[in-house]
């Protein structure tokens, strides 16, 4: 019972935010794969494999990070300021992570 009280009295940006994290995250970590397989690659050896499958594995998530960021920014009151430096954070290596800690360090999440 008390599940379900908690589920109700939960804020409603509680599962954009949730869903956000999540996303952000993911796109983090197939940077990091997408890294390792570019590592392989150039440098290491001519093993393409890494590439080959964190490439279109991190396009697709980097696609859905985008399309997260544009949903969740109204029911999560963000300004375009915050809206914008979610976007951008999508450029660089790991800084989706890195956006996520600070938007929930400064409450953006809910």
């Amino acid at each position: 019972m008390t599940e379900t009280v908690a589920a109700v009295d939960a804020p409603a940006g509680s599962k954009h935010a949730t869903w956000f994290r999540v996303v952000a995250i993911a796109e983090a970590i197939s940077w990091t794969g997408l890294l390792i397989g570019m590592l392989f690659k150039y440098v290491l050896s001519d093993n393409e494999i890494g590439v080959q499958i964190f490439g279109p594995i991190h396009g697709g998530i980097f696609v859905a990070y985008v399309l997260t960021v544009v949903v969740v920014r109204t029911p999560l009151r963000w300004t375009w300021t915050t809206t914008l430096l979610a976007l951008a954070a999508s450029v660089p290596p790991l800084f989706t992570w890195f956006f996520e800690l600070w938007a929930a360090r400064t409450n953006r999440l809910g």
